[in-house]
């Protein structure tokens, strides 16, 4: 901050009145006779001047080297140069992409770890030798699997009735969805043990389960326009396979049939509807029974 000349000349003829007080009543205070008094006042008057003009001269010489405060100087566009020219480190963003992999692997590997304890809990699970031999897909010798269209909003003692007729003739039980969600796979679980428990109050792995698939796909209830269930549909090929690897074009029933009957019923009605030749084997099947 400078120091203004208004101020200096300010300071200065407030320092002169001072002195020149002091001295006066130093003057009337002393015996010294009023003349020599006022030599002597005088004298000490002139020589605090001549001081005071030399403190100023020497203020106002210091004032104009002194310069103003600056803030300091920032260049952000050398800080982002200098980010630019930062080298690259290839071995550190290899190491760093190989341990993202690790992980998501190791994500992958503890879901499907603990996917399997929760079936196992459930019973749905089976042994080694049992999962080899129903690796199989469950179809007719004719090439048609009969597929029985239902809901997780239907009685349980209806779906476990239709799961001992499927369970007769290979057939499959499907769901649109998942109750709860694709993101909450226990309710589906328990749902399930529910269904193909041969003993209803049985808890555990060691429960003896049907041979009954069941399957999550809405492309094959949209393949087929189910609006209501249950329903039944004579599928050739292997409705099975997982949905995401099929597409809109795989086989399709060439009749569909509603109502709230036993399985023997819809087949006959299927039968009626021209479909005798697809449904023979099974209702062969279910009549053996």
């Amino acid at each position: 901050m400078r120091i203004s000349k208004r101020s200096i000349h300010s300071a200065c003829m407030g320092l002169l009145l001072s002195v020149a007080t002091a001295a006066l009543a130093q003057v009337v205070a002393s015996d010294v006779p009023r003349g020599d008094a006022r030599q002597s006042a005088a004298d000490q008057g002139q020589a605090s001047m001549e001081r005071l003009k030399g403190t100023v001269a020497r203020g106002k010489e210091n004032a104009a080297h002194v310069p103003d405060p600056k803030p300091p100087r920032t260049d952000s566009r050398r800080a982002f140069e200098g980010l630019h020219k930062r080298l690259p480190a290839p071995d550190i963003e290899a190491r760093a992409r190989a341990a993202q992999a690790r992980g998501e692997a190791s994500l992958a590997a503890e879901r499907e770890r603990q996917a399997k304890a929760l079936r196992q809990a459930l019973g749905l699970e089976p042994a080694e030798e049992l999962a080899l031999a129903k690796a199989t897909p469950a179809a007719t010798a004719t090439g048609w699997m009969p597929v029985l269209f239902v809901s997780s909003s239907m009685p349980i003692s209806t779906l476990r009735n239709y799961a001992v007729q499927l369970e007769n003739i290979r057939g499959v039980m499907a769901f649109r969805g998942v109750p709860g969600g694709l993101r909450k796979m226990g309710p589906m679980a328990k749902l399930t043990a529910q269904i193909l428990r041969l003993d209803p109050g049985c808890e555990g792995p060691s429960c003896v389960m049907r041979d009954v698939q069941l399957i999550v796909d809405p492309i094959v209830f949209r393949q087929h326009g189910i609006a209501q269930v249950p329903a039944l549909a004579m599928i050739p090929g292997d409705p099975t396979q997982a949905y995401c690897e099929r597409d809109e074009e795989s086989p399709r029933a060439t009749h569909v049939v509603f109502g709230d009957s036993a399985l023997a019923g819809l087949l006959d009605e299927y039968a009626r509807l021209g479909g005798k030749e697809e449904v023979s084997h099974a209702q062969a099947l279910l009549g053996a029974r």
